[in-house]
């Protein structure tokens, strides 16, 4: 038996699809994969963003974008049906695209909440089923296929923020990791969640603009995550080295769900 490197956390000749791709933490998972040899789909609903990261991240591997808008049914089957035509099975599914919404909570409106719930835990849902045929395709107890749900440390803990949907979405996502981890692990998949601190994104930018200061002072580790932090776990999750691991959620963030800093 060996434990070499290259074969512990080897990606290179999977297949993968990463939601919410072109920008933020799905371009930074998506780079990670396509600089190692994965084979990786991105989707996102803005079709000259998804393109344009597509362009980019072939510079260094296979990148191919179809856009889609996997909130609405419509979208999400017309997405499922160009991967069936183009890929017989798929090894890794990311499943990151979110939206957040901010409102207090006496004006948090209707719609705010119904479109966090929609994108954040019911596609996450609807996708990973309507994908299981190719998810399995290739999947065995010792080469399982990977499912990795896009959480948040807002669903570990309690938000400063009001985001009431965002947060309440993620710890949804958190529970629904562990269901289907339990629930397909016969079928030959792992499902695990990786839950971000801060990171640059476009939901991000504006907390970032005004607040970055005190949350790198805040942060444990002093700073805000970057992209190799997300690759690395992402390649991680999808490697043989984690292929005994599943129903986890990973907090991602300088260790800040457990407290503010203590010099």
């Amino acid at each position: 038996m060996s434990f070499s490197i290259s074969e512990l956390f080897s990606v290179a000749g999977k297949t993968a699809i990463v939601t919410g791709g072109s920008r933020g933490i799905g371009k930074m998972i998506a780079q990670g994969y396509v600089e190692n040899g994965v084979k990786t789909y991105i989707t996102a609903r803005k079709a000259e963003a998804c393109a344009a990261t597509a362009a980019e991240l072939s510079a260094k591997g296979t990148c191919i974008a179809l856009p889609a808008d996997l909130s609405s049914d419509e979208g999400r089957r017309a997405f499922v049906d160009q991967i069936k035509q183009r890929e017989s099975k798929i090894d890794i599914l990311v499943n990151n695209a979110g939206a957040a919404w901010g409102a207090s909570f006496e004006e948090y409106p209707d719609e705010g909440y119904d479109k966090v719930m929609d994108i954040n835990v019911r596609a996450i849902f609807m996708l990973t089923r309507d994908l299981m045929p190719l998810l399995t395709a290739g999947a065995t107890m010792e080469n399982p296929s990977r499912v990795i749900n896009i959480g948040s440390i807002d669903g570990l803990r309690v938000s400063t923020s009001d985001n009431f949907a965002y947060g309440a979405s993620k710890a949804a996502v958190h529970f629904l990791t562990k269901n289907l981890a339990l629930r397909l692990a016969p079928k030959g998949l792992t499902v695990n969640a990786i839950a971000p601190g801060a990171f640059e994104s476009k939901m991000m930018a504006a907390t970032l603009d005004k607040f970055q200061d005190k949350i790198e002072r805040e942060n444990p580790l002093g700073r805000i995550g970057c992209a190799e932090d997300m690759a690395g776990l992402a390649l991680y999750l999808a490697s043989n080295a984690s292929k005994y691991m599943t129903g986890q959620v990973i907090a991602l963030d300088g260790g800040r769900h457990l407290g503010a800093r203590v010099d």
